[in-house]
């Protein structure tokens, strides 16, 4: 079952190409904090920047490498619906528990488009259980709730969707609309508490790259109802879950990450270094949360 934290790795290069050993130290890490599960190929894995044959190979390395420890939800979509279903239908082969599909982007279909791309996506795989990928910043477009709830009615296979909004008030009219048994999982990291409180499963939140433990607990202690403990958690979160922010997902990432010998500092253009003083502040947030020791100058 899909809850709790899901972990939306970073796709590590090095040379200009996917870095697999990177990646299984990735993997190894996350299993080990007690992640309640991984993704690839989502937004903090820059997809938009991979052929269609590097993010299969992700997919595929990342199933071997977790040797079904955990549960894989690959990130499939794309701009193009018939690259959506290639890549949807070779991570069912391989056996991912669920394909997380993105709303397609820059070109702002209309409620109509997003049901028929999503219901033929669904149709395609139905045994393979779907996760709608709601994130409006990224995409130019809102999937509506009546668009969610069409969509819920007519294949029994989408039974969640990833929330990248600032709209808490969408999760709990979602709910009432489709169904307390529908899986939201919260896709912008500092509101995953208050996301969950309203009935969200957990969160695919890039936070949890560098603190993968945290990010579960906080998740744990909320399934649970442990409320009052999943809120100190919360609050020790907001400085990591800004700084993701402080440049473009996953630049600040990965630049602590490599400090911490994880990748190296490596993206596919246009995305590039940040500026001398975002490395400042990144170095301070790393050292007071224990993620690095010494003064980073790499």
């Amino acid at each position: 079952m899909l809850q709790g934290s899901i972990v939306p790795l970073i796709t590590p290069f090095k040379n200009g190409a996917i870095d697999f050993t990177a990646l299984e130290r990735l993997i190894e890490r996350q299993i080990e904090a007690g992640s309640h599960g991984l993704s690839v190929g989502g937004t903090t894995g820059e997809p938009g920047t991979l052929s269609l044959e590097e993010r299969k190979s992700l997919i595929r390395a990342a199933l071997e490498l977790i040797g079904g420890r955990v549960p894989l939800l690959a990130g499939t979509g794309t701009l193009r619906l018939d690259e959506t279903l290639e890549i949807t239908a070779f991570a069912r082969e391989q056996g991912a528990a669920g394909a997380l599909v993105i709303t397609p982007y820059y070109i702002k279909p209309n409620q109509d488009g997003l049901y028929r791309f999503f219901g033929e996506v669904a149709a395609s795989v139905p045994d393979l259980p779907i996760v709608l990928y709601n994130i409006p910043g990224r995409s130019g477009v809102e999937i509506r709730i009546e668009t969610v709830a069409r969509l819920r009615r007519d294949h029994d296979n989408i039974v969640g969707l990833k929330h990248s909004s600032k709209d808490v008030e969408y999760v709990s009219e979602l709910l009432r609309r489709v169904g307390r048994d529908f899986r939201v999982f919260c896709g912008l990291e500092a509101l995953t508490f208050p996301m969950m409180a309203v009935g969200g499963v957990g969160t695919i939140a890039a936070t949890a790259n560098w603190l993968p433990k945290e990010t579960a607990e906080l998740c744990q202690l909320t399934l649970e109802g442990r409320y009052r403990e999943a809120l100190e958690v919360h609050y020790r979160l907001l400085e990591a879950n800004d700084a993701i922010f402080w440049d473009t997902n996953p630049i600040p990432l990965k630049t602590v990450l490599s400090w911490m010998g994880l990748c190296e500092k490596e993206w596919r253009e246009p995305l590039g270094p940040t500026s001398p003083e975002i490395e400042a502040r990144l170095r301070a947030m790393a050292r007071d949360y224990g993620l690095i020791e010494d003064e980073v100058t790499a």
